[in-house]
Order: C-alpha cells, then sequence, then structure tokens
C-alpha cells in the first residue's frame, strides 16, 4: 500500500457518488448504458463507491409490467452488461431492479463490483397507500425465507447484508429501498449498530410540493442518529407521468452535514460527489458510548447481519486531493447568516451562564480587567449584557486597567474609551510601583536599572494585576470575571495561577481567539453594546446614532489592534515588543489544530493533511470576514513549523495548568478544556508520539 501523502484514501476519505441516469420505461438495456457511462464518469473520477436509483434498471413506474416475463428477462441482461462494464472499474455499484426468488418478486438493491454480484438486499417495507402500490407487484424482505439467491447462474447472498472493503474497514455500507427509511426505525439504524459506517438509499420518491425539505430533514437526522454517512438517490427524467412526477434528488450527508445534493429537475444524466471521512464516524462512535449501549440494547437485530467483502480498488497512488471543501475556521462559519446565528447563540450561553453564577452566589457585582485588547473586551461585553437582563446597573461592573512598564498608549486608550462606552465603573491603577517593589524584594536586575524582561519580570506585572482584582473583590463584594480564551489554554499561553489562567468565572475558556474576533464584530454590527434593558438595537443597515457609532468604533479599533501581552517595554516608535503570533503560531492555524485534535483526536498527519486541504490557497473558498481581515495561506513548511509548536505546547507543557482552571461555560461540541469535562489528561505526558507522526509528513505534498 503506497503512502502518498495527497491522496484523500491515505488519509481515511472516501469518495462517494449517487448517479441519477436519464432512464426509458421498459427499456432496461438503454437504462444500463446510461448507468455504465455514469457508473464510468464517478470512477475517472476517484469514486470507490456509486448509488443509483430504485428499480433503475427497468425504470421505477413500470407497475404491473414488472410481472411480465420479457422485462425480467431483458433486466437481468441487462444486469449482465453491467456485471460485464465493473471489470474495468475500481468502484462497486449499487444498481435497483427486480429479482425472482422461489417464483417470487423482490425489488432489490444488487451490489456488482469487479465483473462480479456480491450481494443482493431486498427491500424491507413495501408502501401500500396514496400513490404507491408495491404489494400488488412485489414481496418484502421478511417473507423470502431464503438467504442467497441465482442470479445470472451465479449464487450470491440474500438478505441483511453489509459491505466491506477489502482494503479499508472503515468503509462498510449497507442498502436500503426508499420507503425503508420512512418507517420509525429504519433498517438502516440496525445496520449502522452492525458496523455499517455508510448507509445507501436507492430510491424512485416522486415529487410533491414540500417533499424536497422533508427528504432533506430525513436524511440528515438519519446520518445524524447513526453517525453515518449516508446517500439517497431518486428517479428523474424519463420515469413515467402518467399521474406523478419526478425531480431526481439526489443527496450525501455525514452525521448530519450536508456535503452534496444535485440539481432538481434536470433533464440529462447527472452525478453528485462527497468525500466522505470515514475515521470521523469511527471517532464518533467510539466517543459516543451509547452507541455502543444500543448496539447491546438490539443485539438480534443486529445480529441478522452479514458482512460481505467486496473488490473494489481505491486509487491510492495517484495524486487525489480533497474534492470536499474544508473551512477555513472551524469554529467560525463562512456563511454570514450561519456566523450570526452562532455568534448570537455563543453570547448568550456566556451571558445566561455568568447571570446564573451571581443568582446562585448572590452577589450582584463583578470586578475584571481592562486591558484593551480582545478577550477583556469580549468578556466586559458579556458582563454588560448580564447587569443588562439582570435589571441591576452597569456600574455594579468593576472594571479596572491596570497599566504596566509595557502598556502602550494605545491599548491603555481603547480601554478607557470601552470602559466609558459600556457605562461601568471605570478605574485606573498604575501598577508599576508596586511591581516595582517585588522586583526589589527579588532583588532583580530590572530594579537596579539593568534592561533584563525575563520571564519574571512578565510574571510579577500578570500576578500583580491579578492580586489586584482579587483582593478588590473581597473588598467589594464581587466576583472576579476571567478572560482568558480556550486558544491559550490550548497553548499555555497564561501565567500559572494569575495573569488569565486564574478568576472566580471564566466567560471565555471554551471560546476560541477566532471566534471571539467574530464575537466582538458582531456585537459591534448589532447594536448589543447599546442595548440596555428595555432598549432594541436598530434594524441591521438603518441609521445609527452618534454614541452607538462611536460605541461600534472603539470596538472596531480593538479588533485592528495587534494581539500582544503588553508585558516587555517595546521600541522608541511605541510598536509592541511582544507580538504573541510570534511566539506561539498565528491563531487561524492554531485554532484549526486545536478543533481537529480536540474534537476528533486525529493523527498530526491528517491534521496536516486538512490544514493543506483548507490554507494552501488564500483564493479558494469561502471566508467568515470578506474585506474585514487579511486572507492568508499558509504552505506545508509553515503548516507544519506551527502544528509542532502546537502539538508539543498542547500535549507535553501545558495540561498541569489546564488541570485546575475556574468554572466556565462550555459552548459548543468538544470545546472545553476543563478537566471537568471534555479534556482529562495528564500534566506529565509526552509529545514524542505526536511529533513522530508528524515528521512522516512531507515539506512538499506532491512529492
Amino acid at each position: 500500500m503506497t503512502n502518498r501523502f495527497l491522496n484523500l484514501y491515505n488519509h481515511d476519505f472516501a469518495r462517494v457518488a449517487v448517479g441519477v441516469p436519464q432512464c426509458r420505461v421498459a427499456d432496461p438495456a438503454f437504462n444500463a448504458q446510461q448507468t455504465i457511462a455514469l457508473a464510468r464518469e464517478a470512477d475517472a473520477q476517484g469514486a470507490v463507491l456509486v448509488a443509483f436509483p430504485e428499480l433503475g434498471i427497468p425504470a421505477y413506474s413500470c407497475e404491473d409490467l414488472f410481472q411480465q416475463r420479457a422485462l425480467l428477462d431483458a433486466c437481468d441482461a441487462a444486469l449482465a452488461e453491467i456485471v460485464a462494464a465493473s471489470r474495468e472499474l475500481g468502484a462497486a455499484l449499487i444498481v435497483g431492479m427486480p429479482v425472482r426468488v422461489q417464483q417470487r418478486l423482490f425489488n432489490c438493491a444488487v451490489v456488482v463490483a469487479r465483473g462480479r454480484i456480491h450481494g443482493v438486499v431486498p427491500k424491507t417495507y413495501l408502501p401500500n397507500y396514496s400513490e404507491f402500490y408495491e404489494a400488488r407487484q412485489f414481496n418484502a424482505a421478511d417473507d423470502a425465507g431464503v438467504d442467497s439467491v441465482t442470479l445470472l447462474g451465479h449464487d450470491v447472498p440474500f438478505g441483511a447484508l453489509i459491505f466491506e472493503a477489502a482494503d479499508q474497514p472503515l468503509l462498510r455500507f449497507h442498502c436500503e429501498i426508499c420507503e425503508d427509511v420512512w418507517v420509525p426505525v429504519p433498517p438502516s439504524s440496525f445496520a449502522a449498530l452492525a458496523g455499517a459506517t455508510v448507509l445507501v438509499n436507492l430510491s424512485a420518491s416522486n415529487v410533491v410540493v414540500g417533499k424536497s425539505a422533508y427528504r432533506h430533514q430525513l436524511v440528515g437526522q438519519q446520518s445524524a442518529r447513526c453517525l453515518a454517512a449516508y446517500l439517497y438517490t431518486s428517479a428523474g427524467q424519463g420515469e413515467s407521468t402518467t399521474d406523478l412526477a419526478w425531480d431526481g434528488q439526489a443527496l450525501i450527508y455525514e452525521n448530519g452535514d450536508m456535503l452534496a445534493e444535485s440539481a432538481r429537475f434536470a433533464s440529462e444524466s447527472h452525478l453528485i460527489y462527497a468525500d466522505v471521512d470515514l475515521e470521523r464516524l469511527a471517532r464518533e462512535r467510539m466517543h459516543q458510548t451509547t452507541f455502543g449501549v444500543s448496539v447491546r440494547r438490539h443485539a438480534d437485530e443486529v445480529a441478522r447481519f452479514r458482512t460481505i467483502k467486496v473488490d473494489v480498488t481505491m486509487p491510492r497512488d495517484a495524486e487525489l486531493p480533497l474534492a470536499r471543501a474544508i473551512g477555513r475556521f472551524p469554529y467560525v462559519p463562512a456563511d454570514p447568516r450561519l456566523r450570526d446565528e452562532r455568534c448570537h447563540e455563543v453570547y448568550n450561553i456566556q451571558v445566561q451562564a455568568l447571570m446564573q453564577r451571581l443568582a446562585s452566589s448572590k452577589i450582584q457585582k463583578v470586578v475584571i480587567g481592562v486591558s484593551g485588547g480582545l478577550d477583556s473586551t469580549h468578556a466586559l461585553l458579556v458582563c454588560a449584557k448580564v447587569m443588562d437582563r439582570l435589571g441591576l446597573p452597569r456600574t455594579n461592573i468593576l472594571a479596572y486597567t491596570m497599566p504596566g512598564f509595557a502598556t502602550s498608549e494605545r491599548t491603555l486608550r481603547q480601554a478607557r474609551e470601552l470602559m466609558e462606552a459600556v457605562g461601568c465603573t471605570a478605574r485606573e491603577i498604575d501598577i508599576r510601583p508596586s511591581c516595582m517593589q517585588m522586583l526589589k524584594d527579588l532583588d532583580h536586575p530590572f530594579a537596579n536599572g539593568q534592561e533584563v524582561y525575563d520571564v519574571t519580570f512578565e510574571n510579577v506585572q500578570a500576578g500583580e494585576r491579578t492580586n489586584h482584582l482579587f483582593r478588590l473583590a473581597n473588598h467589594l463584594g464581587a466576583i472576579v470575571i476571567g478572560t482568558g480564551d480556550l486558544s491559550e489554554l490550548a497553548l499555555g499561553w497564561c501565567t500559572y495561577g494569575v495573569g488569565d489562567h486564574m478568576s472566580h468565572y471564566n466567560v471565555n475558556a471554551s471560546v476560541p481567539k477566532t471566534l471571539i474576533i467574530h464575537l466582538v464584530r458582531w456585537v459591534a454590527e448589532t447594536g448589543q453594546l447599546s442595548q440596555a434593558a428595555g432598549q432594541t438595537a436598530p434594524a441591521k443597515g438603518g441609521k445609527e446614532g452618534k454614541e452607538a457609532a462611536g460605541r461600534r468604533n472603539v470596538l472596531i479599533d480593538i479588533l485592528e489592534t495587534e494581539i500582544s501581552p503588553e508585558l516587555v517595554p517595546g521600541k522608541a516608535n511605541g510598536a509592541p515588543e511582544q507580538r504573541t503570533e510570534h511566539f506561539i503560531g498565528p491563531y487561524e492555524l492554531q485554532d484549526f489544530n486545536l478543533y481537529y485534535t480536540l474534537r476528533f483526536g486525529y493523527a498530526p498527519r491528517k491534521v496536516a493533511f486538512l490544514s493543506w486541504s483548507a490554507w494552501h490557497d488564500a483564493s479558494t473558498g469561502r471566508w467568515p470576514d470578506e474585506g474585514q481581515r487579511a486572507h492568508n495561506a499558509y504552505d506545508m513548511v509553515a503548516i507544519k513549523r506551527n502544528l509542532r509548536i502546537f502539538l508539543d505546547r498542547f500535549f507535553r507543557t501545558s495540561q498541569f495548568k489546564r488541570s485546575c482552571v475556574p468554572n466556565a461555560p462550555k459552548v459548543g461540541t468538544g470545546g472545553s478544556l476543563s478537566p471537568r469535562g471534555d479534556w482529562r489528561a495528564p500534566s506529565d505526558s509526552e509529545s514524542v508520539v505526536w511529533l513522530a507522526d508528524l515528521d512522516t509528513v512531507p515539506d512538499d505534498p506532491h512529492a
């Protein structure tokens, strides 16, 4: 087996396809040729599995013609043509046709690959209502009473089957037919429990008003419940319109996410493709332990399935990059509507959580340090909304900006303007005298006039700020609100016990830096900061008052400020000496690495493959911030360098900080590093296995 890096099959993806061929009613030879043409096209594109419509060989709308021997014999002959054509293809084909079994007729899915029939799956549920009366011509699967059938002169497995690709055990697919997925407990539910990762539905499915949307709901929910990919195909151009119409809708979903959809009412044969992440599905099942409980509870149904090996050829040697779009910002939707929904939901989760903490502790005041940077800005915005919702004055927010040795004029000005815009109680404490006393007590060189800016120098300032905040909270009857975010926790970019690491309650702890950027922008654009209790924001695009515009501009200025801890004095021109991303890498890359490492547990090799797919070309794909920030691209050398930083800091050097973090609300799936929640890890682990895996990634992905 080759280990070619830029090949989706070598990273546990599989390219699947759904075909909707143009058909002629009761003309199996024509229909077979249309099917073969689409199968060849899909194979040429690297697909390993291709599904076609229900009864697609004769056409679904044959009705009583299914009882005619001439048509049934012609179906067998057409199947023989498809089987012969499959010898030259690497993909498995799933075609629909009537199959005779002991003087009875069954509506079946036939799996063909490499010149032979691997198995036949009969339809379980026959609709016999409304416009469909299949029980007039066909028998249900449970009436078969056999586990094999003779087809084209060969005995082949028949019944409840799961098909497994010979060289990819994660590709295990199951076939059901149309009505089977419309029932309360579809056969595919049990097939998923039996190990099927790809569920295939051969459907005809006429179209009426509203049915397309319902198909989306049905297929999406079934893929999500079963933690599986779901391929759905339906009949299109050429089916009889005696009393029905057909739209040829094809869908591919993965764990509730739509990957592909065909055009409806197309006049020609058509295909859709998707690259399914088989590892994602397997890991979701591993993580969701109730999936295993369901296997045990339905053991009898699960035991009915037999596994059939299928000879398919995955094109592992060729360069075959992902056709699937990988979002650059997994925590931030690129679609503006979805992004606004995400921001609204996250913001309100944070607000509700802090409201509950204040209510349960019977405390009405909060203390917060405001630096003029992103994280403290967003935490302050959350506090403002909490006070509005509780009917308390915003002056109950006791905000302190505490300039130190390296505080820039820009961030100090922004902190002052922000506190004024929020309407909180604003105070300013110069921590330099107390820090200098501490440095003198330590006999630090800086106290003697030397420009020594070491870790001690930095942490004295971070510790002094935190010490003030906690003592102020004691003195004023408040709790300290934390500002550190998920990205900083992942990278250990916080001072243990003080600074962003410690507080009474941290509203940002499961919000990554890339999302905080958009949350602050969303608050600015929607006028949340202007909304005191009982007020409403101006309509988007509507006029805003001078004060509202000023508040918005304060937030925009903060968004445009370079991220820095501002603990080391800068140069004469006022530029910050410390640029956070110079030390720990670009947050946009590190949040990407965090998501796929934490959420799915992918090995570094796969994370690098996904990162290259998302980031190597800035001109492709959608960005969530068009025109607002620089659009960067990264080559594999940069991706590896920053992934190495992430892996070593995440797995080796930072867990002891995460093992004792304050309470904080979780805002997203797999988005918490709390030792009480999503991430429980030893503080003394090594990073060697992850770094060794990263070493297998070539600097040139095309090599």
